[in-house]
């Protein structure tokens, strides 16, 4: 298997070098079934930089939409609305690596086939994750990927391979879903260069400088990401569907953000500790290769010959490690608890209706998402010293939280780490008939029978605090815990 995977590095650094890119002061080396490729310094970089890639080399939306196979019927899909960014790129990634002739061949090859995200999970193992919120995201992206491959992917496909004249080539879910965990395990955000999406000079001969001239397709295909990706932030002009150029550089000034995938700089993997950073070069000032990206230290001094360069992924916690990467991470400094009651679960409840309508007057949140650093404590966190001026707003605060005063305020109140509108909902949730009956007539004598005016949603607040106080909410918060905890064991 490992000289399998040697074969197939070979042929993808012989194209990497082909296409301009260069592997200055680092190597890429296969680290077995599990890990797959990862990137390792070789020398000590003098500059700073590993590895140089052109720009040209990344799979953007606007290399889609100028593809000779399926750029045009991309375009079209595109231009009314029937697609978006994201979606060009992975129908692309399932077209070519369909097509015995694809010019990225090399870099397909090298991808890994299989994820260790819960999309992969054997039906055994996705059922450990029942209850969770990752199992309900999870169970319902398999819904809208198996629902988009059916009604759109496969007969757009197998018109594309047609047209490329393979007609027996056969295309499966499993191919769209290799092309989803792609796009999301590897894409990067790119910052694109003004001067490169909007092109003015003739600077390598692909350009015409006439004013006068057509708009070249690779202008065109740039614009039209351009304003799917921020048409709503603009305030400048837009006509038929394309932002102007004067419209959109307002906006992003010299920037401009596209995600795309970028063969080489993909094989970095993760670490909270980032040994490297990845940037764009528009000049080739740092490179000396202009419209680049390239990877660059982040450590002061000598670097550890044969030492893996990593960068980060972000400040994610497992749940959305494990959902985006297939990944977990022990003492996960950025991990935390998500603390939801089912939406679902309202329905069975006892008035469920009136109680849905309490929950919504309030603006009461039905999850809360904690950092589990700020659970070391238990559910009172540490908090710093505050002046006696601090105090008293607090305790003024908490003092008009009742709705007639005559309930006490307990001293918890402002120590409690879950957040006030989960608090609330979960209130409501828990309240009895009797409970439920007093809290309509406490904002009937607030507003008066004939109704002049909708209570705020503070006055509801007030109401509910009264009628019920805390006793049902923490019993069902306890509940609630207990059955995340034995579901995170399990």
């Amino acid at each position: 298997m490992a000289s399998s995977e040697e074969a197939k590095l070979e042929l993808f650094l012989a194209w990497l070098q082909a296409n301009g890119a260069e592997l200055r002061c680092c190597e890429i080396q296969y680290c077995g079934p599990n890990k797959g490729f990862g990137i390792f310094s070789s020398n000590n970089p003098p500059d700073g930089v590993f590895l140089v890639v052109p720009l040209d080399l990344a799979i953007t939306p606007m290399r889609v939409l100028q593809d000779p196979l399926i750029g045009a019927e991309c375009r079209a899909m595109f231009e009314e609305g029937e697609v978006d960014d994201r979606f060009l790129i992975i129908l692309f990634l399932t077209v070519e690596r369909l097509r015995t002739n694809s010019l990225w061949k090399p870099y397909l090859d090298v991808l890994p086939t299989t994820f260790g995200s819960p999309l992969w999970f054997t039906d055994d193992e996705f059922s450990e994750l029942t209850g969770t919120t990752l199992h309900h995201a999870v169970e319902l992206q398999r819904k809208q990927l198996r629902s988009l491959y059916e009604e759109k992917v496969k007969s757009l496909v197998k018109k594309f391979l047609s047209l490329d004249g393979d007609t027996e080539r056969d295309v499966s879910f499993e191919d769209f879903l290799w092309a989803n965990s792609i796009f999301w395990t590897r894409a990067l955000n790119i910052p694109l260069p003004r001067s490169y999406v909007f092109p003015e000079k003739e600077l390598d001969g692909r350009f015409s400088n006439n004013d006068n001239s057509d708009v070249s397709n690779h202008e065109v295909a740039f614009k039209e990401v351009a304003d799917a990706e921020d048409q709503k932030k603009s305030s400048g002009h837009v006509a038929d569907g394309i932002v102007t150029e004067a419209a959109y550089v307002a906006v992003q000034d010299e920037t401009v953000w596209v995600e795309g995938l970028v063969p080489g700089i993909d094989f970095c993997n993760h670490d909270l500790q980032a040994v490297a950073t990845w940037e764009v070069d528009a000049t080739g000032s740092t490179t000396r290769v202009p419209f680049s990206m390239y990877l660059l230290s982040a450590e002061q001094g000598q670097f550890q010959k044969e030492k893996e360069i990593r960068i980060s992924y972000g400040n994610k916690g497992n749940e959305e490690l494990l959902y985006l990467y297939g990944f977990v991470i022990d003492d996960n400094p950025d991990d935390y608890l998500m603390v939801h009651y089912p939406a679902e679960a309202m329905q069975s409840i006892p008035f469920s209706e009136a109680k849905a309508q309490l929950l919504e007057a309030q603006k009461a949140e039905l999850r809360c998402l904690l950092p589990r650093s700020l659970l070391d404590q238990g559910f009172f966190p540490r908090r710093a010293s505050k002046d006696k001026g601090d105090n008293k707003q607090e305790i003024e605060r908490a003092a008009n939280f009742s709705w007639s005063g005559q309930r006490r305020t307990p001293s918890y109140r402002n120590k409690l780490v879950f957040p006030e509108n989960f608090l609330t909902a979960l209130r409501t949730i828990a309240m009895k008939e009797e409970q439920l009956s007093q809290v309509t007539h406490l904002l009937e004598e607030l507003i008066g029978s004939g109704e002049e005016r909708e209570p705020s949603d503070t006055e509801v607040r007030g109401a509910v605090w009264e009628a019920c106080g805390d006793s049902g909410a923490l019993q069902l918060l306890v509940d609630l815990l207990q059955t995340n905890s034995l579901k995170s064991e399990c």
